[in-house]
């Protein structure tokens, strides 16, 4: 069986988000492991783990589209590691695929109880195995699309505040785990209900869609997010990002704003738009919650407009006062 994966419906998916699609392949025994390895890689970007705690660290680090997982496995089974990636909201849509050479009824019942979408036998028959996880990630990414399409903001074409709500909740929960820094960044175009009164909605919308091109720019690491908040309001979460980087940043962002020399003859800041920068960042040692960092972010952008506006303003998290 040939499945001419580059004229395939998936390698029309991968293509749009310009990937080969990530699998990850998880067996104890070198040898099987070895074998699956060949038998994907000529398809797929395939990366490999021997254990299950690795196959739990590279799904928080690499994102994989999907998980082959042989069950049998000493330390810790294929069952305990899905049912660790389920229950995990960074990891629970990534679907996974149970490799076993003993498959039984009760096996089967169970893993399927774990929200596994199917079992493979061992050793693989290649061209079974292949259209499996072919349809699979088919699945998979078009599940992805439609996703997008909820978190998108049909203004500005960038993500929206639900999608801002779940990934700082995921990001702080990353944060506190990896103890790891966290920087979140509040920013407000300035006198833009005169500059709508002015110029029109209209203008306005396009002025909005020129700042949220310009944010997206200038963010260019891939866990850098910048949404849609509300109105003439956007949000930038910056994971591992120091305090002295995210005010780097901020004021990046601002000059870049600035020097789209977007008109604004109404502002009292200057006669082009100008953003205002509310920075917080938790070091990674200290536990906050996420409403905590979005409250300091908000503090700190009120404080800029209050301050002369066209500035960034921020505050490193300190410790909670004892009770």
């Amino acid at each position: 069986m040939n499945l001419h994966l580059p004229d395939s419906p998936l390698a029309g998916l991968l293509r749009e988000r310009n990937a080969r699609g990530r699998l990850l392949i998880v067996d104890d025994h070198p040898v099987s492991l070895k074998l699956a390895e060949l038998t994907f890689e000529p398809h797929f970007e395939v990366i490999t783990a021997d254990n299950g705690r690795r196959a739990l660290a590279l799904c928080q680090q690499q994102a994989p589209d999907l998980v082959l997982l042989d069950i049998d496995m000493p330390d810790m089974d294929g069952f305990e590691v899905c049912r660790r990636l389920k229950s995990n909201e960074a990891t629970h849509d990534i679907p996974v695929i149970f490799l076993t050479a003993q498959t039984d009824e009760a096996q089967e019942t169970r893993g399927l109880g774990l929200f596994a979408v199917d079992f493979i036998a061992k050793p693989l028959n290649a061209a079974l195995a292949l259209a499996r996880v072919n349809t699979h990630l088919m699945v998979k990414l078009r599940a992805d699309a439609i996703r997008k399409l909820v978190f998108l903001d049909g203004l500005s074409g960038i993500y929206n505040r639900r999608f801002f709500d779940q990934q700082l909740v995921v990001e702080m929960a990353r944060s506190v785990r990896n103890g790891l820094p966290l920087a979140l960044i509040l920013l407000d175009v300035d006198f833009f209900k005169l500059f709508n009164d002015h110029y029109g909605h209209q203008a306005g919308d396009d002025c909005l869609r020129e700042i949220a091109a310009a944010l997206k720019a200038s963010l260019r690491r891939p866990a850098d997010l910048v949404t849609r908040y509300g109105g003439e309001e956007f949000a930038c979460i910056l994971p591992e990002t120091d305090f002295s980087g995210a005010m780097s940043i901020a004021r990046l962002l601002e000059d870049k704003v600035r020097k789209k020399f977007i008109p604004h003859a109404r502002s009292e800041v200057d006669s082009v738009v100008t953003i205002s920068l509310g920075v917080a960042v938790r070091s990674g040692l200290i536990p906050h919650q996420a409403t905590e960092l979005l409250a300091t972010a908000d503090e700190q952008l009120y404080h800029a407009k209050h301050t002369g506006r066209g500035r960034a303003c921020g505050r490193l998290m300190s410790a909670p006062a004892p009770s």
